[in-house]
């Protein structure tokens, strides 16, 4: 059975690669080479990706009945560079004690 809380575990891991992706390849392509259009198909995809993420955010926090304090943690990660893998630890952890 996929949870929510799965579904959400898998778009933050893929969020947080668009994001590192975006940081260290997209951004340098543009400012070091002058390749504009490496940040605007990066950060478009990105940009989708973060939204996708901020919706299951939503869904898994009203299944899991997450507290405001973990909600803000959990967008605090989405924009951090690595913190979706940080969370993506910290959930899989949690899942592994219940």
């Amino acid at each position: 059975m996929n949870t929510k809380k799965e579904t959400f575990r898998k778009i933050a891991k893929i969020e947080g690669y668009s994001f590192l992706i975006l940081l260290f390849i997209a951004m340098p392509l543009k400012y070091g080479l002058g390749i504009l259009i490496a940040t605007k198909i990066v950060g478009m995809i990105h940009g989708a990706l973060w939204m996708g993420y901020l919706y299951l955010q939503y869904e898994a926090s009203n299944e899991q009945k997450w507290n405001i304090k973990f909600n803000l943690f959990t967008f605090l990660m989405s924009i951090i560079p690595f913190g979706t893998f940080y969370l993506n630890t910290k959930l899989k952890k949690q899942e592994q004690t219940i």
